[in-house]
């Protein structure tokens, strides 16, 4: 990140000179006020006029001008940038707008056509989970996926039981507060959890699936808004206590294990030609996932997850391959997470049906779940030989929009090398909870 991030803008007393030359090297991003005032033109003008390109180049000239400017702006705020200002301005201020109807048909069907038709998140996302699973240290990547288990089986009972008291003290029935409120907050996101339950839902209690989604999709928006906040709170936490804080390492390795650490080579230079090889395997990998559901009937992003590391562990692939999938997966993950979070704010944050269920106490059920699985993965983490506040931002992660809450929250957190463990809180948490909800609610019903 520039560190043009961290110095504010005086303008007090400036002479016209001075302010004039603060105005030309101030930098948005790392980009110069002036140049990306143009740039900015250009795009307001080419949406407002209608010919803002279709495509993928249209999608990321909306999403990447919006992103570096609204990720700067959320952190650099006061209070916001305390609790992942950058996160939460890119993923909730892009809602309101469309909410609002501020953008035009142009700029709505630009991003929709990168995002969900070119499926530009599934792309960012493979990227992230596969590039930073093949640059792991084996060792680390083994037992950190090993020792998630408990921590994530211990914070789900302890949210489960926090939400349904406190449900239970706001008014809702225990019937209502777990399968509309807490199994949607925990069940893996939109299209892996929201959907699958409204399914399950409309063939178990009649109904079309859309009525469902309007009434669970609320809970996984604020739950995931929640999580983000914890994540911030979490990385503030870990600079005032050094001791619970692993800097984005998972396990305590730094003396038993350093020799199984990766070192990062500083002094080498980025061969582009094994890069552009990595996002060939990175593309691989994905397609390789979707070829397993088909198989085994495990949904697609977690065979990717697991043949990843099967690959690592077995170290199929030689070292010169992995370190491109690493190379990527620094690029997308410095270059694109604000913008990305701004297409998902757009698309896949229905603010329309938040504010429909919206009340004190139904945001109460949802600060319960999240925060006492976050607190839960802080001790139960601690007690593995874990750092706290990795294994707590981890844990977090079940409570998030699936792939798109991991993004925000371990962008919140400035940890995105957790996202292989990120991955497995979610998808696994996730599909574990849509199974065990639809056999629950088939036995009640």
């Amino acid at each position: 990140m520039s560190k043009s991030y961290e110095q504010p803008l005086k303008i007090d007393d400036a002479p016209v000179g001075g302010l004039l030359q603060r105005l030309r090297t101030y930098e948005i991003g790392v980009v110069p006020l002036p140049i990306f005032i143009g740039i900015a033109v250009i795009v307001y003008l080419s949406a407002h006029l209608g010919f803002l390109p279709k495509n993928m180049i249209g999608g990321l000239a909306v999403i990447m001008t919006m992103g570096v400017f609204f990720g700067q702006l959320g952190s650099r705020l006061p209070i916001l940038k305390e609790i992942g200002g950058g996160a939460i301005l890119c993923l909730m201020l892009p809602s309101v707008l469309v909410f609002y109807g501020f953008f035009g048909p142009a700029t709505i069907d630009a991003t929709k056509m990168l995002m969900k038709e070119a499926n530009f998140l599934h792309f960012v996302i493979a990227s992230l989970v596969v590039g930073s699973i093949l640059g792991m240290s084996r060792f680390i990547l083994v037992q950190g996926m090993l020792r998630m288990f408990i921590p994530l089986l211990v914070g789900t009972l302890v949210a489960v039981a926090s939400g349904l008291i406190v449900g239970k003290l706001v008014g809702y029935s225990v019937y209502h507060t777990f399968f509309f409120i807490i199994v949607p907050i925990i069940g893996g996101g939109i299209g892996e959890g929201i959907l699958p339950l409204s399914l399950a839902y409309s063939a178990i209690l009649g109904g079309t699936p859309d009525i469902y989604v309007a009434q669970l999709a609320p809970a996984a928006v604020v739950g995931n808004i929640v999580a983000i906040i914890c994540a911030g709170f979490l990385a503030r936490l870990a600079l005032k206590r050094p001791h619970i804080n692993g800097e984005g390492s998972l396990i305590r390795a730094k003396v038993e294990n350093d020799k199984f650490q990766v070192k990062e080579d500083t002094n080498s230079t980025v061969d582009f030609r094994v890069m552009g090889a990595g996002v060939m395997v990175i593309c691989a990998f994905f397609v390789l996932g979707g070829l397993l559901e088909k198989v085994v009937g495990i949904p697609g992003p977690v065979m990717m997850i697991l043949a990843a590391v099967l690959f690592k562990y077995l170290r199929v692939l030689p070292e010169k391959l992995e370190k491109g999938t690493h190379t990527f997966y620094k690029l997308v993950s410095s270059a694109f997470i604000w913008p990305v979070m701004i297409g998902l704010g757009m698309l896949y944050v229905p603010l329309d049906s938040v504010v429909k269920v919206f009340s004190v106490g139904y945001v109460l059920v949802c600060v319960s779940v999240v925060v006492s699985m976050t607190v839960a993965g802080f001790f139960i983490g601690n007690l593995m030989k874990m750092y706290p506040i990795e294994s707590a931002i981890v844990t977090c992660c079940h409570s998030g929009l699936g792939g798109t809450g991991d993004v925000a929250i371990l962008s919140a957190s400035n940890r995105m090398s957790l996202m292989p463990f990120a991955q497995i809180s979610t998808r696994i948490g996730g599909a574990s909870t849509v199974i065990l909800a639809t056999v629950l609610l088939g036995i009640f019903v």
